[in-house]
């Protein structure tokens, strides 16, 4: 983290400055709290009493092991056709299975507590997530297993029906749930909102904050590469850029239909982008949260939100009353949130009169709240699998 001093060739450096103080303190005060929070899980326990396997059948699996545990895949090629890792994590030892070859039936269940990662997007993924869940329930039927939790990319509109009758509360047998976007029947009790994260389905990877990504100057003010739909917020975003000449101080490549498949070269220019851009634009798809902003705040470049719900079945809970972005609001997430693309002129007037100094302390805000976010949300994630797993505590 930011307050251990990360060795940089063969000096130390340590990114917070002498006048400092206040921000560090604080930081430091949370960092601590954090500490005595895992030191305490620790005690109470010292060897593991829950295992838990993670079988990783979706590209989401991905961010919550390596981007959120801060777990390892052997091997590390991420063609192979099997990875896993494992790690001890306050009571529980976590092991977590992925790749093509892990298949119902053929592989070894070494836990009696199993979450699933699951895809439910669109219908070809649902009928394939079905087909786990229902060799999870027969896991289940011959007492091989206990207890299922899943991980669920859920339908960009919050169509998730198809899941309810598999969890325990409709007479199924999945404990808990965590679903991606604002799902309105997130209860903080056996289901739960999670973070969309990176897209690992396009290997962007864990990036480790450096000296140059906090204090360097960056070459543009923002950026937005993606697709432009017609008739979106994004043909207004880029008529706004043009009209004012804000696309010369901005990185902008629009393309006019999405591609899933990314080449090396436009991968690159992509994080490039992220890396030399202050802010980065998020205007809405099919749902007001993307990959992008993220993948923005990985490299420190301040997302710009356009905070408008999308049409579907997505908005309030009966625990959040913020939609859209709901989890991301709720954990404080020190963005920029707009309603329409024409406050973006002032916002970038105000970016060409901030220092470089300023800069500096946004970014170091916004990477200490990613981290943080991370590390809240992994916490959070095996305290819920602790407090419905283990005996002698409910559920």
């Amino acid at each position: 983290g930011f307050t251990d001093h990360v060795a940089l060739g063969n000096e130390e450096w340590n990114p917070w400055d002498a006048d400092e103080k206040n921000e560090l303190a604080a930081s430091q005060q949370r960092y601590e709290a954090n500490l005595k929070m895992i030191k305490y899980a620790r005690s109470h326990l010292e060897q593991t009493s829950l295992r838990v396997q993670i079988w990783g059948k979706a590209a989401i699996g991905l961010y919550l092991w390596q981007h959120i545990f801060g777990g390892h895949l052997e091997p590390a090629d991420v063609i192979a056709q099997w990875r896993e890792g494992s790690q001890n994590a306050g009571k529980t030892y976590f092991s977590f299975l992925t790749g093509p070859s892990v298949v119902p039936g053929y592989f070894s269940v070494e836990a009696e507590h199993v979450v699933l990662v699951l895809n439910g997007r669109e219908p070809a993924k649902i009928a394939y997530a079905t087909q786990w869940l229902h060799y999870a329930q027969t896991l289940m039927e011959t007492r091989k297993i206990q207890h299922v939790a899943v991980v669920l990319l859920g339908n960009e509109q919050c169509n998730n029906a198809w899941i309810q009758p598999y969890l325990k509360r409709n007479g199924g047998f999945v404990n808990l749930l965590f679903v991606t976007y604002d799902y309105a029947f997130v209860n903080e009790e056996d289901i739960f909102q999670w973070p969309l994260g990176v897209a690992t389905y396009r290997n962007f990877p864990v990036v480790e904050p450096s000296w140059s990504m906090l204090h360097d100057p960056r070459s543009y003010l923002c950026n937005f590469l993606g697709t432009v739909y017609k008739n979106s917020s994004r043909e207004t975003l880029i008529e706004i850029l043009k009209q004012d000449g804000l696309d010369k101080l901005c990185w902008i490549a629009a393309r006019e239909q999405w591609q899933p498949q990314e080449t090396n070269e436009s991968f690159k220019s992509y994080q490039d982008a992220l890396l030399q851009s202050d802010l980065t634009l998020c205007p809405v798809g099919i749902n007001t949260e993307c990959y992008r902003i993220y993948e923005a705040c990985s490299y420190g470049s301040l997302p710009v939100i356009e905070d408008v719900m999308t049409p579907g079945d997505c908005g309030n809970s009966s625990v959040y009353h913020s939609a859209p972005l709901q989890l991301l609001k709720t954990m404080g997430a020190p963005f920029i949130f707009i309603k329409n693309w024409k406050e973006l002129p002032a916002i970038l007037e105000k970016e060409k009169k901030m220092s470089l100094q300023e800069k500096i302390q946004r970014r170091k805000k916004l990477l200490e709240w990613y981290r943080n976010f991370k590390a809240w949300m992994r916490q959070k994630f095996i305290n819920t699998l602790e407090n419905s797993f283990l005996p002698n505590d409910k559920g």
